[in-house]
């Protein structure tokens, strides 16, 4: 896999702490943020998959036994 260095601009307080949670982990700091950041493109992605799953159901429907005709009438069903 070939890498490439990035520079970040993070606030100190912030750098800490992911650095203690790297320590607490027995990984690097850029290993962790290697994690954290596939996490966050699989969630996307997961996310993207499910919502092109629903529009496509969305866009054919649904089978629900009436080919299409209705027994009784719109007026009939608003009847009060």
């Amino acid at each position: 896999m070939e890498r490439q260095n990035v520079t970040l601009s993070l606030p100190k307080s912030l750098l800490k702490k992911a650095k203690a949670l790297a320590a607490s982990k027995e990984k690097s700091l850029s290993v962790l943020l290697k994690e954290s950041l596939e996490e966050k493109i699989n969630e996307a992605s997961g996310y993207n998959q499910a919502r092109d799953r629903q529009t496509g159901l969305l866009k054919r429907g649904l089978n629900l036994g009436t080919k299409g005709r209705l027994a009784v009438s719109r007026e009939e069903l608003h009847a009060r």
